[in-house]
């Protein structure tokens, strides 16, 4: 695979999942102060439907940005390589079970203090996730400013 294709799917992967990440956090917020049970059953259910999609996206950001840097690990490329194991323990170990467990108790109807729990839980994982996401997309831009442009 070129170094041209590898970073422009590095790109699509890693926008993708930010821009995942991002409309699952605001309908969540949304639905929650806007939306009836049957809104929020549709909102919990999408979610999950598009963890499948979320899932791989990641995995591809991770993959082909392991391949593109290698073994380096200074300056921004370090700061990014730092924050990459948090976001995924905190989106496998927090954010799927969250989304996992908000789906059944929605499609339950079961709108009890511990769905509300959760979901704040889920809500403070998925704020971190897109500020971390949201700083290794500033420090990507960075890098690329700093590449020597051809004439």
């Amino acid at each position: 695979m070129s170094k041209t294709t590898l970073k422009l799917l590095h790109r699509i992967a890693a926008m993708t999942s930010f821009v995942l990440v991002l409309c699952f956090f605001t309908s969540s917020i949304m639905v929650e102060l806007f939306g009836d049970t049957s809104d929020i059953v549709m909102v919990k259910t999408t979610i999950l439907f598009g963890i499948c999609v979320l899932i791989p996206a990641m995995a591809i950001t991770g993959i082909t940005g392991a391949k593109m840097v290698g073994k380096a690990n200074k300056g921004l490329i370090g700061k990014k390589k730092k924050r990459m194991p948090f976001i995924a323990v905190n989106g496998l170990f927090v954010l799927l079970p969250c989304a996992i467990y908000l789906y059944y108790l929605a499609n339950n109807q079961q709108f009890t203090s511990v769905f509300c729990i959760v979901q704040v839980i889920e809500l403070m994982a998925g704020i971190t996730n897109l500020t971390l996401m949201a700083l290794n997309i500033r420090d990507s831009q960075k890098m690329r400013k700093n590449e020597v442009q051809p004439a």
